[in-house]
């Protein structure tokens, strides 16, 4: 509802204004009706009022007067004129105020009623102008961090040098930079806030904002969101590890997070970002050895650690194929390898640093299954603390050695058993008909079982319900398309099951906390 304010000394005018216009169908209320001048400015002074109507002879106080007034303190403050006297002078005044209408006494309700309309319009389009500039202000940071980003993760092509200079005050760079990679510690607490951002804002993003702000304050502008657990920071000799570091402290105290820092090696100009940004994630890949809250410059790892972090992965896929295979020698093998890697390791933290590290691994290829590590072992993450009571290395990879034989035993079971090869054909067969529209009853006939007993079934294998589980994979597919194709989020939202795009749009977000488009703009 617009707001507007009655002026005119001539009461039956003014209450004739107030009671025969039909101020709430033209979207507007009545927020006073005063008959003089000096009344007016007291109301205006008090609240936001959209609407000046107002009578241009006011005794002590004219129309022309308070309007004038009115609109050094609000700009767009709208104003209609009433007036007895056709006086050219009053239209030119008038007319230099930019007022909406002048309307000429005695007036018709519908001259009035008129001239409230196209202020309505024009109030109307000045809202939705705000609103767009609003959304377009509020997107200006989240396409600048995403064009950083790209400078940082892409080989420089040379483009647009002097925007980005002028953008990024790349010319204010106290140069040579190093690209800094700063990365929340601790999965458990990263998954608990997920879940906490389901219901709002997570417990991560409120410390990269509150360390982004820190970073501001003291002088550090150069700062790019990477994912949701890492941020970039670019120092130079004015800021560097002995500014950067009070600041972790400090949020640790706030939030119970540690944030290990991989440095990157140094880069002379622009075009060296990349690679300062690629021996960052280097030195952030050897956090397994050397542990959480650590601030690892790049030129601080050997040579040979740097190999063995990219061996261990090599072998950990290798591993994943074999349990996923059910090669009982193969995942011994790659055990022992894996085992003989970590022999290099002095340190018995780093060792169960490596640990966490293997069981993370597993859990993220397991998802790739649409399996979960945790609930095929029938444990809770913090169950996890038994890796800190072992003595040895020996202990640890035993212990490890038994949940992975453990594991693919079941991933085999599944695979062989009859209830196991009916799921896997049900999942396939929602995957080829994932535009269709897919209910636990179709699927029931299709399969020639009943409903509720496909239902039981389908959870004891899965460990999901049917519908929540048809989710799962529409989402998964969505994200995959996002990702690798130019396909319009509509088309995206058609080909997995949505005809509805803002219900597909909520379901995305509830799945991963931002938009179909945020997504895309983030991982494409």
């Amino acid at each position: 509802m617009y707001k507007v304010l009655l002026a005119d000394d001539e009461i039956l005018d003014l209450e004739g204004m107030r009671s025969f216009i039909p101020w709430e169908s033209l979207g507007m209320e009545v927020a006073a009706a005063v008959n003089n001048g000096f009344a007016a400015w007291e109301v205006l002074e008090k609240e936001p009022v959209d609407i000046l109507v107002t009578d241009v002879r006011m005794p002590n106080m004219t129309g022309i007067e308070l309007a004038q007034k009115a609109q050094k303190v609000n700009e767009e403050l709208q104003v209609i004129f009433v007036s007895g006297y056709q006086d050219f002078s009053y239209v030119k005044q008038a007319i230099a105020l930019k007022a909406c209408n002048y309307v000429l006494k005695p007036m018709e309700d519908e001259e009035l009623i008129e001239a409230l309309t196209k202020v309505k319009q024009e109030l109307d389009r000045l809202r939705e102008r705000k609103e767009t500039e609003r959304a377009y202000q509020q997107m200006v940071p989240i396409l600048k961090n995403q064009y950083f980003l790209q400078i940082l993760q892409k080989p420089y092509d040379g483009a647009m040098l002097e925007i980005i200079e002028r953008e990024y005050r790349l010319n204010e760079i106290d140069w040579p930079v190093r690209v800094a990679l700063l990365e929340i510690d601790d999965v458990s607490t990263w998954r608990s806030s997920y879940e906490e951002r389901k219901k709002g804002t997570g417990v991560n993003e409120q410390f990269f904002a509150k360390l982004h702000m820190l970073l501001e304050q003291a002088g550090v502008r150069h700062v790019c969101k990477v994912t949701d657990q890492r941020m970039a920071v670019l120092l130079d000799s004015k800021h560097d590890k002995p500014d950067i570091q009070p600041l972790l402290e400090q949020l640790k105290q706030d939030y119970a997070l540690t944030v290990t820092v991989g440095e990157g090696g140094v880069a002379n100009e622009l075009e060296q970002l990349h690679a300062s940004y690629l021996t960052a994630v280097e030195a952030l890949d050897y956090k397994m050895f050397r542990g959480k809250g650590q601030w690892i410059p790049y030129y601080e790892v050997p040579t040979e650690d740097r190999e063995d972090a990219k061996i261990l992965d090599i072998r950990l896929d290798s591993l994943f194929t074999a349990m996923t295979n059910y090669d009982i020698v193969r995942i011994h093998d790659e055990i022992e390898a894996i085992q003989a890697l970590a022999s290099n390791i002095r340190s018995k933290f780093t060792i169960r640093n490596l640990a966490i590290y293997i069981i993370m691994k597993l859990d993220a290829h397991l998802h790739t299954m649409h399996e979960d590590l945790f609930r095929l072992l029938g444990i809770d993450l913090k169950n996890l603390d038994v890796l800190m009571q072992f003595e040895t290395m020996n202990d640890i990879f035993a212990w490890l050695r038994m949940k992975v034989f453990e594991i693919s035993e079941q991933l085999n079971f599944r695979q062989h058993s009859r209830n196991g090869r009916l799921v896997e054909e049900i999942i396939s067969n929602i995957r080829e008909r994932m535009h269709e529209n897919i209910t636990l009853r179709d699927m029931a006939n299709r399969f020639s079982f009943s409903p509720n007993y496909l239902g039981v079934l389908f959870k004891e294998e899965t460990g999901y319900n049917f519908s929540d589980y048809v989710i799962k994979l529409r989402m998964e597919r969505a994200k995959e398309l996002l990702v690798t194709t130019k396909l319009k989020i509509y088309e995206i939202a058609s080909q997995t099951g949505y005809q509805y795009l803002p219900y597909f749009s909520r379901q995305f977000k509830e799945m991963y906390g931002m938009t179909p488009l945020e997504y895309r703009r983030k991982h494409a």
